[in-house]
């Protein structure tokens, strides 16, 4: 089990105890824990309604192409965006702080 961290707009941190035997990914962590991620594509890097700012935990800010594909189609991509889809929970993610950005006004 890790800690990872999820930061609401005030600044909260809210901490979620995660698995890292299951192989999930970060989108399916963050829906079992009754936040707002649409994930309309179920996962598959094809929608961006996952989108999440990895605001601590430099090894795990850098996107995939595939993630970037996706970007290209939003307003606003701050640095450190991901899609919560495409990060798999390691025990290394011990900690990480994410922002989730979806939907945001």
């Amino acid at each position: 089990m890790i800690t990872i961290f999820v930061e609401e707009k005030n600044g909260t941190r809210t901490p979620i105890e995660v698995p890292t035997d299951m192989n999930l990914s970060l989108m399916e962590i963050l829906k079992a824990s009754e936040y707002s991620i649409p994930a309309t594509c179920g996962g598959m890097a094809l929608c961006a309604t996952c989108h999440v700012q990895v605001v601590e935990g430099e090894a795990f800010k850098q996107a995939t192409e595939t993630e970037w594909d996706m970007f290209d189609t939003l307003p606003a991509v701050p640095e450190g965006s991901r899609l919560a889809c495409q990060i798999r929970l390691t025990d290394e993610m011990e900690g990480i702080v994410i922002r989730p950005l979806v939907l945001e006004d």
